[in-house]
């Protein structure tokens, strides 16, 4: 007689998470509403929380505790049946489906997610802005922002400080205000690489976010910062600006180690994705930008695990536009429409404070 064979029990499909940033929250929630046993799934992040951006300048002003900007990833990851290794990924072998660790170990993946946000490399921005790596407080990770703030706060103690805020982008401009806020004794200046101030948003947001700094007697420097030595910058122009405090808010880069990943890469050095949130170059590969809201790629990874193909995400007609004034006060553009006030800034912290929440009771 011969003997029948017993069926193979298919293997789990492993995803992969490579960072911890808002998006991966999000898709670490909704796996644990439903933990499948064809699923392996694995979290690569040396860092114990996730950071809610939005949150920084409130922080800085003075109105969150940094543990309210959290939400702490243990919880989130037993609930989702995740392997958490708690280690800096520094490669990427598309070709192999191979995510190399500091350590020199390599995991596997069959799905790749990547959401580790714009970083600021030292050692690259050294070679643009020498001084930076000796003398400036980086905003990035925002963990070694939040654990140096308060030594700022203590030398703002003892006396007033001059404080320069590098970058054009939200993170400068709230920075600036909360700091103003904050330290109201100290002189600060506002950087902005050589563009028009908030360059990019639309001429209606330019217009109130100058005045705003102008109403909080902020400099501003329409200049580039060449270079930073002890209470002191140098700009492009030549001159030298007076400075115990360098914040450089701007200057973010993509992870050097996808350079040599075999992705396509947009011009900013991040994954080229298509409009389900996918690698152009590599189906199995998903990536979300640090700035967005993160649910499309929960949603695109949700499908792609299940057996299905994710949907495109659609086009957005309009972004919202939200940005702090540091004083309980915040600036909302949507379209045409744009509008201040104590009411914005309430409704931009409720809806920050609600995603922490959730979060945590996941």
């Amino acid at each position: 007689m011969t003997a029948v064979a017993e069926p193979s029990t298919p293997q789990p499909k492993h995803l992969v998470l490579v960072g911890a940033g808002h998006a991966h929250v999000q898709v670490l929630a909704r796996l644990a509403q439903q933990v499948s046993p064809d699923l392996q799934l694995t979290l690569i992040t040396h860092h114990p929380r996730h950071l809610c951006d939005g949150m920084l300048s409130g922080f800085a002003a003075g109105h969150y505790a940094l543990d309210d900007c959290a939400i702490a990833l243990e919880p989130l990851v037993q609930k989702s049946g995740a392997r958490w290794l708690t280690a800096r990924a520094t490669g990427l072998d598309a070709s192999a489906r191979t995510v190399s660790l500091e350590d020199g170990n390599e995991v596997s993946y069959d799905w790749l997610s990547v959401n580790t946000g714009a970083v600021q490399d030292r050692a690259q921005i050294e070679l643009t802005l020498p001084g930076a790596r000796e003398h400036a407080l980086f905003v990035r990770p925002l963990d070694s922002f939040g654990a140096l703030w308060p030594r700022v706060m203590a030398l703002a103690q003892a006396r007033p400080l001059r404080v320069a805020v590098m970058g054009n982008g939200a993170d400068g401009i709230e920075l600036a205000m909360a700091i103003r806020h904050r330290l109201n004794n100290s002189a600060v200046t506002l950087i902005t690489g050589g563009a028009a101030v908030a360059a990019g948003y639309p001429p209606a947001v330019q217009q109130r976010v100058m005045a705003a700094l102008k109403a909080r007697h902020i400099t501003v420097l329409t200049d580039v910062a060449a270079g930073i030595q002890a209470e002191e910058i140098q700009l492009g122009c030549g001159a030298r600006l007076a400075c115990d405090v360098p914040v450089i808010a701007g200057e973010t880069q993509a992870p050097s180690w996808l350079v040599h990943s075999d992705l396509a890469l947009d011009e900013h050095g991040f994954i080229a994705v298509d409009a389900c949130q996918r690698s152009t170059s590599h189906a199995n590969v998903f990536a979300e930008g640090g700035a967005s809201t993160g649910s499309p790629l929960s949603t695109a990874l949700a499908a792609a695990v299940s057996g299905f193909e994710p949907a495109p995400r659609q086009p957005a007609g309009h972004t919202l536009t939200l940005l702090s004034y540091g004083n309980r006060h915040a600036l909302a553009s949507w379209g045409n429409f744009c509008a201040e006030g104590h009411w914005v800034w309430l409704w931009k912290t409720w809806m920050d404070r609600r995603f922490v929440k959730r979060h945590h009771k996941n």
